[in-house]
């Protein structure tokens, strides 16, 4: 049994988990990454979106728990810091 024999099933291996990593590990952790200091950076007056699909504003931030009014009668509600889908910039809401 000659080297190539032995070493092609071995770099065909190496070149497919390369490729896994490359198109889908990578960009799912760099996805996490974004989402998280996302959530980290909130503040008092974003405009924000719940994964749940609820929009609000950001009326007070905890360490875990962010208070959203929400609607015309600014009803307050509560919610996970990890429930907020994403912040709504101005420019979005035009």
């Amino acid at each position: 049994m000659g080297i190539n024999q032995l070493s092609s099933p071995i770099f065909m291996t190496v070149i497919f988990i390369a490729i896994f990593y490359f198109l889908i590990i990578r960009p799912q952790k760099k996805r996490e990454k974004q989402i998280k200091e996302m959530r980290e950076s909130l503040k008092v007056g974003d405009q924000i979106s719940t994964i749940g699909g609820i929009f609000g504003k950001i009326s007070k931030v905890k360490e875990d728990m962010i208070t959203i009014e929400v609607g015309s009668d600014k009803t307050k509600l509560q919610v996970a810091r990890w429930a907020i889908g994403n912040v709504i910039k101005k420019d979005d809401m035009k």
